[in-house]
């Protein structure tokens, strides 16, 4: 099928792409990759080649409530994901870098140098290209890096309870 895209103006056959053509021409939409550069790496810090983006700054400027603001536009990458049916897991991992960013992120000042050198966003974009570039299946690591995650999350929800227990269990025995 060929049609003609050089110009609207004057052009009988000229009509937009559909979404689907849209999304078989380009892997990872335009405004993703602009997003990515303006959370992560938009500005260069004076004097140095190291860039920061709005999600440290949001941060720094607003304590908690920043780093909340700061994973909504990260969370917009993951619902591209989705939309492109990237495989489960994978989205998982993706989620897993915007908690670890935002959880992270809320500690005062080591919150905001973290998030400066983290760049889950651009992980994500990373993750996205991967899987829509390729149409690759998951790696092992992205099972084990959700996997690993889950077993942590695990453990802190686990071990309070024991420990309780095994606390009682030794007032009691005395």
């Amino acid at each position: 099928m060929s049609r003609r895209v050089d110009s609207p103006v004057g052009s009988s056959d000229w009509r937009p792409p559909t979404s689907a053509e849209a999304a078989a021409s380009e892997p990872v939409p335009a405004w993703v990759r602009q997003l990515v550069l303006l959370m992560d790496g938009a500005f260069r810090v004076p004097g140095t080649e190291f860039r920061i983006g709005l999600d440290p700054i949001l941060g720094f400027l607003l304590p908690g409530a920043g780093d909340v603001l700061g994973a909504l536009p990260s969370l917009l990458i993951v619902m591209v994901a989705l939309r492109r049916g990237v495989p489960g897991i994978v989205v998982q991992r993706m989620l897993l870098n915007v908690a670890i960013d935002a959880l992270v992120g809320i500690v005062p000042l080591f919150g905001d140098v973290f998030d400066a050198a983290y760049r889950s966003n651009q992980k994500n974009l990373a993750l996205l290209e991967r899987h829509l570039g390729e149409h690759r299946r998951p790696r092992l690591a992205d099972y084990l890096v959700v996997g690993l995650a889950m077993a942590v999350v695990g453990s802190l929800v686990l071990i309070p309870p024991l420990l309780v227990l095994v606390l009682l269990k030794s007032i009691a025995g005395h």
